[in-house]
């Protein structure tokens, strides 16, 4: 499979003197399991226990948490030594046996030696069940494929390369810059899916991928009942298949085809965003630091956890990305602004749960609205999206006029890097420019 960037975070942990057991956290199948079988060839053993398959494991952690118990009982379960400092312990699926999560916090006061790791598809909802042991975990979030580690999967490092290396402000030769945008035409009809990216360097074959694609929004389908009452599932039927029409717009109750309210849809939207598989984009004044402070949270957008994923969902024709990527990118704006609101949480500090901001003018004789708020460190910075060459920039330079806190305005489009006065023009593929600081090594690291 592929190098992937939380890769690096696993390693910087095995070899934390200070390691606390670690919650790997994010959605059903973006590569979590198999980013910890990886890490467990560093080691002289690797033991699996997955509460889905291997019956009896959750049992153990109802009769008694003390490690050196659970220790013996698991390694007798699993057939492989478990020794502190040689062997890494894999908790898959937790989410089953909740009272491992909580275990994990004696593994931390008692065993401090033992490499421990838990993770699992629907984990956050066991989270709200039994809580997290504060300041006895750490906790790294993980995402799809991001458009980097997509070129390093198809064997385009050298493009990566270039696109991590290139200054802001100076022109790409044009032959290069279309040729980036070529290969992020692929991106997003293929996403960050990584089973969808392994069909399509084994067969590139769009279809195929796409028939990934399907298969995991079906799995995702299936697991509503898991998560969610009875009542709710047909709620959240409806959400997952509409939201996908709706991205890029502020988003509305009242668009959701059917009978249904508020107060029947808004907790299902909320069981979505908890099982990873939407982000919700919260207003924000963008006046106040921290750039959360200041948060309308009945004002908000909608994009899923992966592009392709998405527009599977809405049978989207993705051939256009291939055919004609300038002219899709044209025709698709909304595809433009979720791909950025994606990158920016992949390349988000992978040890908190990556936040997405938007600014919108609250007044109804004038609209203005900008896509994204980023803030680094005392600054926040304004992101437009334009699809295509589009170059109306009126609400990115409204905000500037009035947010002394933002020295400048960045603008993401097909357009070629440049800057004139305070806007910063980048192309699409250039979003990891924006990395935060504790990402920067780790993209590095994948070559």
């Amino acid at each position: 499979m592929f190098k992937r960037l939380i890769d690096y975070h696993l390693e910087k942990w095995k070899v934390d003197a200070f390691r606390k057991p670690l919650l790997l956290r994010g959605a059903r199948q973006v590569g979590k399991t198999y980013a910890v079988r990886r890490l467990g060839q560093e080691f002289d053993h690797f033991v699996e226990i997955n509460f889905e398959k291997l019956k009896g494991a959750a049992a153990l952690f109802e009769q008694d948490l003390d490690p050196s118990k659970l220790i013996r009982n698991l390694s007798i379960l699993a057939k492989t030594p478990i020794i502190p400092g040689k062997t890494l312990l894999f908790l898959d699926e937790v989410q089953v046996a909740p009272q491992a999560i909580i275990a994990l916090r004696y593994f931390y006061e008692e065993m401090p030696q033992l490499h421990v790791i838990a993770a699992g598809s629907l984990l956050e909802f066991a989270i709200e069940h039994v809580g997290v042991p504060v300041g006895r975990l750490s906790m790294l979030y993980m995402y799809p494929l991001s458009f980097i580690e997509y070129l390093v999967a198809i064997d385009e490092k050298l493009i990566a390369e270039e696109i991590l290396a290139h200054q802001a402000g100076v022109m790409l030769e044009e032959p290069l810059h279309n040729r980036f945008l070529e290969r992020l035409g692929e991106y997003l009809s293929i996403g960050g899916m990584p089973e969808a990216v392994a069909r399509w360097v084994q067969t590139h074959d769009p279809a195929s991928s796409l028939h990934v694609l399907q298969e995991i929004a079906m799995t995702y389908r299936q697991d509503f009942e898991k998560y969610s009452k009875k009542t709710q599932v047909k709620y959240l039927e409806q959400l997952f298949r509409q939201v996908p029409h709706l991205i890029g717009q502020e988003f509305s109750y009242s668009e959701i085809h059917g009978e249904y309210r508020k107060r029947e849809l808004a907790p299902a939207l909320s069981l979505l965003e908890r099982a990873n598989i939407i982000h919700i984009i919260r207003h924000c004044s963008g006046q106040g630091i921290p750039i959360g402070s200041e948060v309308d949270f009945e004002i908000f957008k909608v994009i899923y956890l992966d592009v392709a994923l998405c527009q599977a969902i809405l049978g989207s024709d993705i051939s256009e990305w291939f055919l004609r990527p300038l002219d899709a990118f044209e025709n698709r704006g909304e595809i433009a602004e979720a791909f950025v609101g994606q990158e920016l949480v992949c390349y988000a500090n992978p040890e908190t749960k990556a936040e997405l901001y938007f600014w919108k003018r609250k007044s109804r004789s004038s609209a203005a609205e900008v896509d994204y708020l980023l803030q680094r460190n005392s600054n926040i910075l304004p992101i437009e999206v334009k699809s295509g060459h589009g170059s109306t920039l009126r609400s990115l330079q409204l905000f500037l006029a009035t947010h002394p806190n933002s020295p400048f305005g960045l603008r993401f489009s097909a357009l070629n890097y440049s800057i004139l006065e305070k806007l910063d023009s980048r192309p699409l593929y250039a979003v990891v420019s924006l990395a935060h600081e504790s990402q920067r090594e780790a993209l590095h690291s994948l070559f």
